[in-house]
């Protein structure tokens, strides 16, 4: 340990969140779901955005589609039983003007609380109802007269966070971990002599600054992302990133992998078979693949395309080359939804041909899980399954290729893990990386340095456009009405809710609210639910309901994303689409245009739009060619949809932008080099810092 980081510092961030005052085994359990285990996690656990709640709006004064902080006095409660209990709370101000709020969620105790005369400050997003402006499920709470008019005194951050874990009770815990903070010379890591030159600022300060914004901060930089605090933290996470990626390659290189080359007999009964010939690309695509898996060195290919490009049939045809050089294939996908259908996909083309995949999602449990943990480990010949296939219980006779699909969803941790379940011998297995978001050259150049790149850029004949259209959430009404005469036509359609909150219940919340608006909107119409939090069986019930036509409207949050294929849905509504990246919008928009019908996405947004949110609705509005989206997306907004979802334990960004932070790079290699050189244990600490719960995979 060095004089310029001396080792209180290095104990304060490593002691457990156990040690702040008020975090019991029930809190610190909900923290480690967030991946939140010691001090310095609550430190780096950055917020998401923020809501300024520093001055009330008079009723009057409010605009639709805007947050805002609202004051007043309940002046009537009422309950209604139309289609689903509801529970409607008018509210007036000074200005005598009424603001209704509503709520579909809500105990008899709530309803005793709410009642007229008593004064309640609020906060959520004004919509247009039916009576006039409201708010749908607010957060409010009762005051008394002397508390009329007192706000917050800075911006509110906004955290990831989960089930059972509140924002004021999450925020209340990383508020202690804070007043932990050593002292700025011992929470540094990168050595004074390399960080001075390049004129950031502080780390202590600038993490004091993003938890907690002074009232005079700037408002835009921060909502960029281009305040020095931020971009000082994005500085630390890219070197970081770059020092993993260092790591990885080099460790890589030490590995041979068995060389995959049988007769082609099984390939060519599989083509011959197929009811469709494979496009030009797709046949270079597995020219390219084939070609490394006869090589001893590892294969690390990403293969991407456009959705509806035909990955799958590649993945199969890769894994049927393994299989026939007598070795086994794996293919991992994120959701239980997209892994279903890959099994279905699989086993429609290569059950003919005598080979029966085993399937293992996390779902499949007693003599069933024992059954399929036996075959895998007898040497089953393909295994299909989500990151149970990761779990320790799992072990493979003789695993010669991995097939991870959809790799945004994992992080390269995970990758690692799979790999290492046929590490034998010194080899470990082949790796064919798949993702429908299009990646731009210069992004997966620099993301995914250890991975050769695949395109398929060539769709098949058949799909049909998708006509894009950007309407205000003022217009929400006009949205419900073109949903019903769609369906009275015979067509389906997605209502799709996005939350920028990584919290299921959040998520499920939302869409449970949308559920209950368009059931009592359109009672003609069937409207099915979808969310994750619901049983894999409910969830799995509702969509067979919306494929087989049951349903003619289907609610659901982004697990819809990815392995949903009806062709009677002809619709799509995304709301909050301003809050979403391009990949993820292209991605939900696939859902649709996959029959003969002409098909519409509804980009709902909430007003104001900033002018990056305005471009990327643009783009999506012009354009349905994924990799022209992906260059638009890096250029507008950076890779946050490409480099992985921040989740527990996933190397992702958090604050960086490789765009945005391109300047950084230069200084990113440089210091990077110098560290690893000089002082190896200052690499470590970064990597536990920044990557923590993955810190050991990183060193795989």
């Amino acid at each position: 340990m060095t004089a310029d980081a001396p080792i209180a510092a290095f104990d304060a961030g490593l002691a457990p969140v156990t040690d702040l005052a008020g975090v019991g085994p029930a809190l610190a359990q909900a923290l480690e779901r967030l991946g939140l285990v010691r001090i310095q996690d609550l430190w780096f656990h950055l917020p998401l955005r923020y809501e300024d709640r520093t001055h009330v709006t008079a009723i009057r004064d409010l605009r639709i589609g805007s947050n805002a902080l609202v004051e007043g006095r309940v002046e009537a409660v009422e309950r209604g039983f139309r289609y689903r209990p509801q529970l409607r709370v008018a509210i007036s101000d000074d200005t005598r003007a009424t603001l209704i709020l509503r709520f579909f969620h809500f105990r008899g105790t709530q309803v005793a609380q709410l009642v007229p005369g008593t004064r309640l400050r609020c906060y959520g997003e004004i919509r247009h109802g039916s009576q006039g402006l409201e708010i749908v499920h607010p957060q409010y709470q009762r005051l008394a007269e002397d508390e009329v008019g007192v706000v917050e005194d800075r911006l509110t951050p906004v955290y990831p966070t989960t089930e059972g874990l509140g924002q004021k009770r999450l925020a209340g815990v990383i508020a202690r971990a804070l007043d932990r903070l050593p002292p700025a010379a011992a929470l540094e890591l990168i050595p004074p002599r390399l960080l001075e030159p390049l004129g950031l600022a502080d780390l202590r300060q600038a993490l004091l600054t993003v938890h907690r914004p002074p009232p005079d901060v700037d408002q835009a930089a921060l909502a960029a992302g281009t305040h020095p605090a931020q971009r000082r933290l994005a500085f630390e996470e890219l070197l970081t990133h770059h020092l993993v990626l260092k790591r990885l390659r080099a460790q890589i290189r030490r590995h041979a992998s068995p060389r995959l080359a049988g007769g082609g007999t099984l390939p060519a009964t599989l083509l011959a078979r197929l009811p469709f010939q494979l496009t030009r690309a797709q046949r270079r695509v597995v020219d390219e693949v084939g070609a490394d898996l006869a090589q001893a060195q590892p294969m690390l290919r990403l293969v991407q395309g456009d959705v509806g490009s035909g990955k799958t049939i590649v993945a199969a045809l890769a894994a049927l080359v393994a299989i026939e050089a007598g070795h086994q294939a794996a293919v991992m996908a994120p959701t239980e939804l997209l892994a279903e259908q890959h099994l279905r996909a699989f086993r429609g083309w290569l059950a003919p041909l005598g080979i029966e995949p085993v399937w293992l999602g996390g779902k499949v449990l007693g003599k069933a899980r024992a059954v399929a943990l036996d075959a895998v480990a007898g040497g089953a010949p393909l295994v299909i399954g989500t990151h149970a296939l990761m779990q320790e219980a799992v072990r493979f006779a003789r695993l010669g290729l991995a097939v991870i699909d959809e790799q945004h969803r994992f992080g390269v941790h995970q990758r690692l893990a799979l790999r290492d379940k046929g590490l034998a011998e010194g080899r470990v297995p082949h790796q064919l990386v798949m993702t429908a978001t299009p990646i731009p050259r210069t992004l997966a150049m620099t993301a995914y340095a250890d991975l050769d790149v695949s395109v398929i850029d060539e769709l098949p004949p058949g799909r049909t456009p998708v006509q894009t259209v950007v309407i205000s959430n003022a217009r929400r009404h006009e949205v419900i009405e073109r949903i019903r005469a769609a369906c009275l036509a015979g067509r389906q359609a997605y209502w799709v809710c996005t939350l920028i909150e990584e919290s299921e219940q959040l998520e499920a919340r939302a869409a449970e609210v949308a559920h209950a608006e368009l059931t009592a909107a359109l009672p003609e119409l069937k409207v099915g639910l979808v969310h994750g939090r619901l049983k894999p069986k409910e969830k799995a019930q509702a969509m067979q309901a919306f494929a087989d036509g049951d349903l003619h409207v289907l609610v659901a949050t982004t697990v819809i994303e990815v392995g949903v294929d009806v062709p009677n849905a002809s619709l799509m509504v995304i709301e909050n689409a301003e809050r979403l990246g391009l990949a993820q919008l292209h991605q939900l928009r696939g859902r649709v245009g996959r029959g003969r019908t002409a098909s519409s996405c509804v980009l709902l947004y909430r007003p104001p739009l900033g002018g990056l949110a305005r471009a990327r609705l643009d783009v999506m509005r012009e354009t349905t060619d994924g990799f022209r989206i992906a260059e638009k997306d890096l250029e507008l907004r950076g890779p946050g949809e490409v480099l992985g979802t921040r989740q527990t334990g996933q190397i992702a960004f958090r604050v960086a932008d490789l765009v945005r932070d391109a300047s950084l790079l230069p200084a990113v290699q440089r210091i990077a080099a110098d560290l690893a050189a000089d002082t190896p244990e200052r690499v470590e600490r970064l990597i536990e810092r920044w990557v923590g719960g993955a810190a050991r995979y990183a060193g795989a």
